[in-house]
């Protein structure tokens, strides 16, 4: 299965093939939120489907022609929006590397939470992270705790998400009680 059925299911184009879709052995969290540390609206969602009026904000001027997505967005509230399918290559690593493999996107399904590196991220994100996680790990079993990795981590010195405001201990440890 290349969705999660508890997501609301939304279609970008921004994503291509994977070289190998029985690679997938790495989840990768990130933050997100537009503007920088504004929540709700529609602006992730619009980014990820190349609909971002970008003259709607002057952070946004450095957006223009950007082509990103994430396979999900966690919102604060704690709902669940899927971009792209899991077995495609959504466009959120960018320049990365793993144990000294690059190209992260290649092989990862990537997540967003809504918020930032300092904001506390909600229960209720909590809680949808650590289900889509686990139903995520059922199907790409190569996905194991010490494969699950921050932004920061596959990027270093080039992106911080999903900073020190994420509980890693918390979600690790509810994961690992599955």
């Amino acid at each position: 299965m290349d969705t999660y059925s508890k997501a609301r299911r939304i279609h970008s184009t921004h994503f291509d093939e994977r070289p190998d879709p029985a690679d997938i052995s790495l989840l990768v969290i990130h933050n997100i939120s537009l503007p920088p540390g504004e929540f709700g609206g529609t602006a992730i969602r619009d980014l990820f489907t190349g609909q971002l009026d970008c003259s709607a904000h002057p952070f946004y001027e450095q957006l223009q022609g950007v082509r990103v997505s994430a396979h999900c967005v966690i919102y604060r509230n704690g709902s669940i929006e899927q971009y792209v399918p899991f077995t495609a290559r959504a466009w959120h690593a960018g320049l990365s590397s793993f144990q000294g493999r690059s190209r992260c996107n290649d092989y990862a399904i990537g997540i967003e939470l809504e918020g930032t590196d300092c904001d506390s991220y909600t229960d209720k994100q909590y809680q949808s992270l650590i289900a889509l996680s686990q139903d995520i790990q059922a199907q790409y079993p190569a996905i194991t705790l010490g494969r699950i990795v921050g932004h920061s981590d596959i990027a270093p010195g080039r992106k911080t998400d999903p900073g020190p405001a994420f509980d890693w201990s918390r979600y690790r440890q509810a994961l690992a009680q599955r």
